[in-house]
């Protein structure tokens, strides 16, 4: 019997309070749009000592791909660990639609994986940045069933009870897109608002310092090679130095704290770069991503070696179900993810993601990728991937682009993306990892086209598409005339001073406080006295919250 298997049926077998002792804490350590722009990954120009001190203390997974190339439904399919075309949260964003926002309403029993470890008595905590699109970008919009503490700008762990563990996400904003605008950690009047609000995370009075010069940077086929493109990859690679050394400095904390050897700390980015044929994408460039995971010496799977390099595919939706197996937690039968960290478990072979509106323009993309080849499903075949769009027409390098294309200056390969993609694209990565040659029309490849169509056609039977229907209808369905729904109240009933909280349905979580405390999450029965104040909120994901029940001094 391995070590992880072993340690999860110790879990399940002592009382709750010795295992409270057992159980790791989690760090999931998170940067905006970036590829495995790493030196630990093999990249040459990368200025990322402190992640690869963490690499070669941990694990190396250079397979990992997130569910969309764009942060919110990537996002949502993470926390969920469901794909977002199954949950409604596909189109990005839902709170900024053109034609009026809305709160996405996943189906009612599926819960965030946070929610779950704070049920089984972790402490959580999370940053600025939510956008689960069953919230808004920003903290304070959520379900606040999922953390203990969300909205500082740097939280951590030290407000939890004693022994109790911890899981933490933390984002790291500086190597979003926006930071490669200029002039540097400002946003233009056409930037999207809440760009500027998230950028004061990170920025200083001070510009970041050019630690990678434009001349060392290596430019893809599918960008001319010109100053401006050279300058906008040099901030990206400098915004990621920065990101870097702030990672450097929490785990510092952690090991002063002496959480080091407790503490299972996860690094990954949230999709591709925030570049032109990246972001958005289904290209690799913007759904593959970095993953680090370091074991402590007590909770590292069996045969998992320091600094060993992992490159079986792992798809976001698996980061759910493997941080709950983590914890000794079980996994929910609606999750779509399957939990990598057991060595024994079977290995995937495929990852899917998907493409819907992006901003001000709508689009439909389907893709499915094996170790060799990548298909992609176009409902919008005319629409070439580098359309006008306004928040991306901020990157200097995008607009050169489009004005070199226009003016019939760049070469075939950086100019494929200008154009019409057609309904179906196939790629060899092995021999074209940059996905620039279709091989949707070479005879040659047809057994492996077709065997992906169906592959594609049986995930959507299985996972269910959101967007066979239009946005517009989903949001009816979410907003029945035209309003967003709140949950209904919760019951407080008393006897024998025993307290209980019903929700209106089953699958609404509820928050209580006990004489004016702390929220905390609501799991069963509470002892209360004439002098015990409770109040009492259900939540329905999507859905407003409800007014608060209160039960003080016994009087309900």
């Amino acid at each position: 019997m391995n070590r992880y298997l072993a340690t999860l049926i110790y879990l399940v077998a002592v009382p709750l309070a010795a295992a409270d002792l057992a159980r790791p804490n989690i760090l999931l350590l998170m940067a905006e749009d970036m590829s495995p722009r790493v030196g630990a990954f093999g990249d040459p120009v990368a200025v990322t000592p402190y992640l690869d001190a963490l690499a070669k203390q941990g694990v190396r997974y250079t397979n990992a791909y997130t569910t969309a190339g764009v942060c919110a439904p990537s996002r949502a399919a993470h926390i969920l660990g469901m794909h977002q075309i199954s949950t409604g949260t596909q189109h990005m964003r839902s709170g900024t639609r053109p034609e009026g926002g809305y709160y996405s309403v996943p189906p009612a029993q599926v819960k965030a994986y946070p929610e779950l470890l704070r049920g089984a008595g972790y402490y959580t905590f999370t940053d600025q940045k939510l956008d689960y699109q069953f919230s808004a970008v920003l903290p304070g919009s959520g379900p606040s069933t999922i953390w203990d503490a969300e909205g500082e700008a740097s939280p951590d762990w030290r407000a939890r009870g004693r022994g109790q563990p911890f899981f933490g996400f933390r984002n790291f904003m500086i190597t979003h897109e926006s930071g490669v605008f200029r002039p540097l950690g400002t946003v233009p009047e056409s930037g999207v608002h809440l760009a500027a609000q998230l950028l004061r995370w990170w920025r200083s009075d001070s510009p970041v310092r050019q630690i990678v010069a434009p001349d060392a940077i290596t430019v893809p086929p599918y960008y001319p090679d010109t100053a401006t493109v050279r300058a906008d990859l040099a901030r990206h690679y400098n915004n990621i130095a920065h990101m870097d050394a702030e990672i450097g400095r929490i785990l510092a904390q952690l090991k002063v704290d002496g959480l080091a050897d407790s503490t299972i700390v996860i690094w990954t980015t949230d999709h591709g770069d925030g570049l032109p044929r990246a972001k958005r994408e289904l290209y690799d460039s913007g759904i593959r991503v970095p993953m680090i995971i370091r074991w402590p010496e007590a909770y590292r799977p069996y045969g998992v070696a320091a600094g060993s390099l992992d490159s079986r595919l792992i798809s976001f939706v698996d980061l759910g179900p493997t941080i709950l197996q983590l914890a000794g937690v079980e996994v929910p039968s609606y999750m779509q993810g399957r939990d990598f960290a057991d060595p024994d478990s079977t290995p995937r072979k495929y990852v899917y993601a998907a493409r819907d509106r992006i901003d001000e323009v709508p689009d439909r993309q389907r893709a499915l990728r094996d170790h060799r080849f990548k298909y992609i499903r176009s409902w919008y075949p005319e629409q070439p991937g580098g359309h006008p769009l306004a928040f991306r027409d901020n990157i200097d390098m995008m607009r050169e682009m489009r004005a070199l294309y226009e003016a019939g200056q760049l070469s075939p390969q950086q100019a494929l993306w200008f154009e019409a993609p057609g309904k179906e694209r196939l790629f060899d990565l092995q021999a074209d990892p940059h996905e620039l040659d279709d091989l949707s029309r070479i005879p040659a490849f047809g057994a492996d086209l077709l065997r992906l169509r169906r592959e594609l056609d049986a995930w959507l039977r299985r996972t269910g598409d959101w967007s066979e229907q239009s946005e517009a209808a989903m949001v009816a369905r979410f907003k029945p005339d035209g309003e967003r729904l709140q949950t209904p109240a919760p019951i407080i009933t008393v006897r024998d001073g025993v307290l209980e909280i019903a929700a209106a349905a089953p699958e609404h979580s509820i928050e209580y406080s006990v004489n004016k405390g702390v929220w905390r999450l609501y799991s069963g029965p509470l002892t209360v006295t004439e002098k015990t104040t409770v109040e009492a909120r259900a939540v329905r994901y999507g859905w407003e919250e409800s007014q608060v029940s209160k039960y003080s001094g016994g009087t309900e």
